[in-house]
């Protein structure tokens, strides 16, 4: 008579869990890690159409223009990690870069047609805010600043190339939603990931303006899709603003 032995419960289920990771394939177990990290960093991105139009006086608005590419597209705000900051620098040049002086701070090491790339996308870069940026928040997710914003402008592009873009530009000089930026989010990156996003707004005058978007993202190397299918859903406190005017009038916002 053969003997059936019978493995505890426990056993079973761990021999279970060890075949089916070793016969799932790799990317498999890439697009889980990525699924179930949640939210680990922040891709923040400035509208500067709405952004110029409420704060013309910003360092970053010197020279713009409503007809400009600048005024076309998504820029570069920042990459961060939510409560961390100034990752392993020193305490002094941390508290230099606090000041706001940040073309006193050391310049970041890029390679040439990154520095092009970014000084098109991050209009503030001219007063130095690239290297502040990179000491505060790039330090925190990236062992090089080339690696910082090669991958930050990356992801930028690909936001940039998305539907969310043309809801803007084809709002410009008028209102758009939070439920329209949405439905352009759920097309452009699968269903859900208008609910990964924050529209940021800023008061003007007696108007609300729509100044940028703050977009939860998880850790890795995948796609803009990927990493916000890996974050958390967030809320928005703003649901409805200005896309900004033709020509950036101060007179007008009040």
């Amino acid at each position: 008579m053969k003997t059936i032995v019978t493995l505890p419960a426990q056993v079973a289920l761990s021999l279970l869990i060890v075949c089916l990771l070793v016969l799932a394939p790799p990317a498999a177990w890439a697009q889980s890690a990525v699924a179930t990290g949640g939210t680990r960093e922040v891709l923040s991105v400035g509208w500067q159409a709405g952004y110029c139009a409420a704060r013309p006086k910003s360092k970053g608005c010197a020279g713009f223009s409503s007809s400009g590419d600048a005024a076309q597209r998504f820029s570069l705000v920042g990459r961060f990690q939510p409560r961390k900051s100034y990752c392993g620098i020193e305490a002094g040049l941390a508290q230099k870069a606090k000041k706001g002086a940040w073309t006193d701070l050391p310049e970041v090491s890029l390679a040439s047609a990154t520095k092009d790339r970014l000084m098109a996308a991050m209009p503030a870069a001219r007063s130095g805010f690239d290297r502040r940026l990179w000491l505060k928040s790039g330090s925190c997710v990236a062992a090089s600043a080339e690696a910082y914003y090669t991958r930050s402008l990356d992801l930028l592009d690909q936001l940039n190339a998305s539907p969310v873009l043309t809801v803007l530009t084809r709002k410009a000089g008028g209102t758009v939603t939070l439920a329209e930026v949405r439905a352009a989010f759920d097309t452009a990156f699968g269903a859900g990931a208008g609910e990964r996003f924050r529209m940021t707004c800023r008061k003007a005058g007696n108007r609300t303006v729509v100044t940028g978007l703050t977009i939860g993202i998880a850790a890795g190397e995948g796609t803009l899709t990927t990493l916000i299918a890996g974050a958390k859903p967030t809320t928005s406190r703003c649901t409805e603003g200005w896309t900004g005017m033709p020509t950036v009038d101060r007179a007008s916002l009040q």
